[in-house]
């Protein structure tokens, strides 16, 4: 898999490199890395960039990006999202949805919440919204200026990235 940082993601001087048309699955994670366990979906990015790529899987870093990564979707026929999510569950718990329709995704944390939404219902108008398979890792409290994970988060991790690595493989052999 190739990671693609997306700071600059849908702006106009943004260096990106393509999908290359093999790459039918996209893995996605978002949040703010500067605010805690808000940034889980980074976090989950950063470690899956250390592991053996899935040929045939993207890695995109879609930080708060929002309506910006809808040209990102082109070529994939699923994604696999990876978020925080503050839903009253212990934090560190871990819960993969599928959902049919935008409505289905659940409420979100940050500033991307609402442009998640924005982004998956435009691509359904446009004609083209992937498959979503969304991990969501419970989370307790948001700590803005703050890098780290806390302890419960942080063990998620490595059960996260496994799991995503499988469902990518899978995804991807199944064409």
């Amino acid at each position: 898999m190739q990671l693609l940082d997306s700071t600059l993601v849908g702006e106009v001087s943004a260096i990106c490199p393509e999908a290359t048309g093999r790459e039918r699955v996209l893995v996605l994670g978002v949040g703010n890395l500067l605010m805690g366990d808000e940034g889980v979906g980074i976090h989950v990015l950063r470690t899956l960039e250390q592991q053996e790529p899935v040929p045939g899987a993207r890695l995109l870093d879609g930080g708060t990006g929002g309506i910006n990564l809808l040209r990102e979707f082109d070529g994939a026929a699923d994604i696999i999202m990876i978020d925080a999510t503050r839903d009253g569950r212990p934090a560190g718990t871990i819960t993969f949805l599928q959902p049919l329709c935008v409505g289905e995704l659940p409420r979100g944390l940050g500033a991307h919440d609402f442009g998640l939404k924005d982004l998956f219902a435009a691509a359904a108008l446009l004609g083209h919204c992937p498959r979503i398979h969304l991990f969501t890792v419970s989370v307790q409290e948001v700590r803005p200026m703050c890098t780290e994970l806390a302890p419960a988060v942080a063990e998620a991790v490595p059960e996260v990235v496994h799991t995503v690595m499988a469902l990518a493989a899978r995804l991807v052999a199944r064409g």
